[in-house]
């Protein structure tokens, strides 16, 4: 049986809004006496329970419908930037196949390269059309030979060196993420592993530019593609902007990015929008069952998004 949709309550929530430098961490860990302690939301920060409520009523109501199977579990995160508020926290904290949602991560393990090599490491050309091919594209020979280069820049051992490079440098972030191989061929990668937790402070980072080379980051993942989250999403209008990393095999349909959205006047109102569908049983059908998944996910938005609108007076 899959693990029921639920909002994330045992434990204390942690802020989205923390330092995420390698220097900001040792100085807290020093100061404590600990690595890394992570704090409490602030109670403006706290899940709201109305849009939470409404996104858990759906997947519900899809469950006992029979269009969200017994072996599925879901995982939703919702974060807003302007109130700093966490809307959303379904599963948040539970560990999930992280398929193609782990790209970004693996180029921010270069840029973290780069950003401390005193030169020796060089962000070119050709590195930049690799990570459009890996963001962008979503090709996987592009993804295993930017994992390549951070393990050759690195310790040496494959693929665990992306994650080894992102928790030297930023442990806050990626809590629950486990990066253990490259990409199969054929694409079946189901040992990544990482929450709607990670993705979201991994997010509120990069939006905030707590990162290296957070906008050439925000760029890459701003590239036209085929979202999950506002493409064929009727409510939301072409004038958004959309930063993310969609996810899909056999056993797994996600997405997760920042959607920026606009008032009348032009005003800015970004958001995190994190949905994630993981399947124990390989699907009989991987189209028709990706296209199911990616449905229930644009569906999740529209609900997402029409709070967001009633609340900020969106176009």
């Amino acid at each position: 049986m899959a693990e029921p949709d639920k909002a994330t309550t045992d434990g204390p929530n942690v802020d989205e809004r923390f330092s995420t430098t390698r220097r900001d961490l040792l100085t807290g860990a020093a100061a404590l006496g600990l690595l890394w302690v992570a704090p409490s939301l602030p109670v403006a920060a706290q899940p709201t329970a109305s849009l939470e409520a409404q996104v858990n009523d759906y997947i519900q109501r899809l469950r006992r419908q029979g269009k969200i199977s017994s072996d599925e579990r879901t995982a939703w995160s919702v974060y807003d930037f302007t109130r700093s508020a966490k809307l959303v926290s379904i599963n948040e904290e539970t560990p999930l196949q992280a398929a193609s949602m782990i790209k970004p991560f693996i180029a921010l393990a270069y840029f973290y390269l780069v950003e401390s090599s005193g030169g020796r490491i060089r962000y070119t050309s050709e590195i930049r059309r690799l990570m459009e091919h890996m963001i962008c594209h979503s090709n996987n020979w592009a993804t295993n030979r930017l994992i390549d280069l951070v393990s050759q820049h690195s310790y040496g051992r494959g693929a665990q060196d992306v994650e080894r490079v992102l928790k030297n440098n930023a442990a806050g972030i990626f809590q629950q993420t486990r990066i253990v191989e490259r990409i199969p061929n054929g694409g079946r990668t189901y040992r990544n592993l990482a929450s709607a937790r990670d993705y979201s402070r991994f997010l509120w980072a990069l939006w905030n530019d707590r990162l290296p080379y957070a906008g050439e980051l925000r760029d890459l993942m701003a590239l036209p593609n085929r979202d999950r989250m506002a493409r064929s999403v009727a409510t939301i209008p072409d004038s958004v902007r959309v930063y993310h990393k969609t996810g899909s095999t056999a056993h797994l349909c996600g997405d997760m990015g920042i959607i920026e959205a606009h008032d009348r006047n032009g005003r800015r109102y970004p958001y995190t929008f994190i949905g994630i569908i993981q399947k124990t049983n390989r699907a009989n059908s991987y189209g028709t069952w990706i296209s199911s998944r990616g449905n229930v996910i644009r569906q999740v938005s529209d609900i997402v998004y029409r709070a967001m609108r009633a609340q900020h007076q969106l176009v």
